[in-house]
């Protein structure tokens, strides 16, 4: 059962995700998140009761089938470019040779490195105690010192890393073999900032390299299955195939591989023309009357509101 503190903390979080998204339609989107990532006093706290969350209730749960979101991502990574990323390599070849499409000659080699993993909206940085990882992790609220402040959103795409020891105003283009969203695209009020998000990691990952997006949901896997599968299919008209999908007891994990060739990944959905898909990356909350960004209509789904953070594990006595 959930502690005053656990509710406390979560009852805080959720207050902040809600003036964010009631802002947003008040005063725009773009108004709306600077307003937020100004307000230093109300983001400071933010981040330190989402460390509390993160550190004494989520992943030190003693629910075993509530598995740790950043374990997932360490075994998923380990098992992509040791195995799996051979077996995709050949499918993509293989597609293109069918459809005579000439393929960049490219192969991502991780053998005697590690792995350049970038972490949005990082908090803590958990991915620091693995050593497999080269961590590059940033957040609008780091909650300590070895978190690089940085508005994801709005950071600009160089040819070099442009950082000081405090803030990164600059990101290297394809040259990260991971992108983590863990509880991020939730966070944004806005398809359009969601989106944004997707377009920014594809243009940052090298060919082969993995989105790996995690998003909350308590429900069974089929209560918004629409949702993850719109999902899916804009991701794929951007470059990314959906190449892992899995369902946790309150989470949705999926791992998005940049293809070697853009055509291939929307080839997919392409042929996915027609279906019913929303064209915006929705999430559930986006469909609350009170709370609905502009876009988006109420009666898409069934009318529910969704509580971002009673959604995930809450401790066991």
């Amino acid at each position: 059962m959930a502690t005053s503190e656990h509710l406390a903390s979560s009852d805080f979080i959720k207050s902040v995700h809600k003036k964010l998204r009631n802002n947003a339609k008040a005063l725009g989107v773009n108004k709306a998140w600077q307003k937020h990532c100004e307000d230093e006093e109300n983001l400071t706290k933010y981040a330190l009761e989402m460390q509390n969350l993160a550190t004494n209730h989520w992943e030190n749960t003693k629910n075993v089938k509530a598995a740790s979101r950043v374990e997932w991502v360490y075994n998923f990574c380990e098992k992509y470019f040791l195995e799996e990323i051979f077996k995709h390599r050949q499918r993509e070849l293989e597609i293109a040779r069918k459809l005579n499409w000439e393929v960049p000659d490219f192969a991502l080699v991780v053998k005697n490195r590690k792995l350049e993993l970038l972490d949005v909206g990082s908090c803590y940085n958990p991915f620091k105690k693995y050593p497999c990882f080269s961590v590059t992790p940033i957040d609008i609220a780091p909650a300590t010192s070895d978190v690089f402040k940085c508005d994801f959103l709005n950071v600009n795409l160089t040819s070099n890393h442009c950082e000081n020891d405090l803030e990164i105003i600059g990101l290297e283009k394809e040259s990260f073999d991971v992108i983590v969203f863990s509880l991020l695209l939730e966070y944004l009020p806005s398809p359009i900032q969601r989106h944004a998000c997707c377009e920014k990691a594809y243009d940052l990952l090298k060919p082969e390299g993995i989105l790996i997006i995690i998003t909350p949901d308590s429900k069974h896997v089929g209560a918004n299955a629409k949702i993850m599968k719109s999902w899916r299919f804009i991701l794929a008209k951007m470059g990314f195939s959906r190449i892992r999908y899995e369902k946790l007891l309150y989470l949705h994990c999926m791992v998005f591989r940049k293809s070697l060739k853009r055509e291939i990944a929307q080839r997919w959905a392409h042929l996915q023309s027609g279906k019913p898909y929303y064209e915006e990356i929705v999430i559930p909350q986006d469909f609350n009357k009170s709370e609905a960004t502009s876009g988006v209509t109420n009666d898409a789904i069934n009318n529910y509101e969704v509580s971002l953070f009673d959604e995930l594990p809450q401790s066991v006595e």
